[in-house]
């Protein structure tokens, strides 16, 4: 389905999926969506600079993306701990991206750039082997068999991701569902451009280092689950 939105034209979205918004905003964080987020909103009507690290203001060393932030809570604690590092955040939903700003406007975060459309949309504007990794941490598992075509890890995302990273970056996922976990090492072993990731089942079931938690991983916990935190390398 089409969508028309204010300052882009009207594309189909490729892999987003379900809802767009959730819970009235506050005003708040309805002011900060307009007036906070067009500046640190990454333009893709304007060409992709041939040096990622120019699109943060300061001077960065390297460049990392995560896909689907959530609530911030990972990005915002990354961004903070690596402070010559770029960080472009992911989030399409609009009550995640206003819960972001709210936080921004108090803590801003000059190494920090964001998008608020679909992932695709950004993998295809940026030049190749410009990223020094990817996150992709707890995205929507589509549990019924008929929408798993609907998950964001799939043979032509993989090759996105490829192609975006620079050779032995890290691609990050963690997930509290077996069977996408699962669904995840199959994609990545069929991928001729990603290496399997090191250790077994156990050391996957270990977080990330300073690996800072998220609201929706400690849902999972409390309901019973448990994460798995795989890192596959861009051969």
């Amino acid at each position: 389905m089409e969508e028309q939105e204010a300052g882009r034209p009207a594309r189909s979205r490729e892999a987003f999926f379900g809802r767009h918004k959730g819970k009235t905003l506050s005003p708040l964080q309805a002011g900060l969506l307009q007036t906070l987020l067009p500046a640190l909103c990454i333009d893709l009507s304007a060409p992709p600079p041939v040096d990622l690290r120019n699109l943060f203001e300061g001077g960065v060393e390297a460049v990392r993306l995560e896909i689907g932030f959530g609530g911030g809570e990972h990005l915002r604690h990354e961004s903070a701990r690596f402070p010559r590092t770029g960080f472009i955040g992911v989030e399409p939903f609009v009550n995640g991206m206003a819960k972001m700003l709210v936080a921004l406007q108090v803590e801003p975060r000059p190494n920090l750039r964001l998008y608020d459309d679909d992932a695709t949309r950004l993998l295809d504007w940026l030049p190749e082997a410009c990223l020094d990794g990817i996150d992709l941490f707890y995205p929507d598992p589509w549990h019924k068999k008929r929408h798993w075509k609907r998950r964001f890890v799939s043979q032509r995302n993989l090759t996105r991701f490829a192609r975006v990273l620079k050779r032995g970056a890290p691609l990050r996922f963690a997930s509290d569902i077996e069977s996408y976990v699962g669904w995840t090492l199959d994609h990545c072993a069929r991928h001729p451009q990603f290496d399997a990731p090191q250790g077994s089942p156990e050391d996957w079931a270990r977080p990330y280092e300073a690996w800072p938690g998220t609201r929706y991983e400690a849902k999972a916990f409390r309901e019973g689950r448990r994460g798995a935190y795989l890192t596959f390398r861009r051969s």
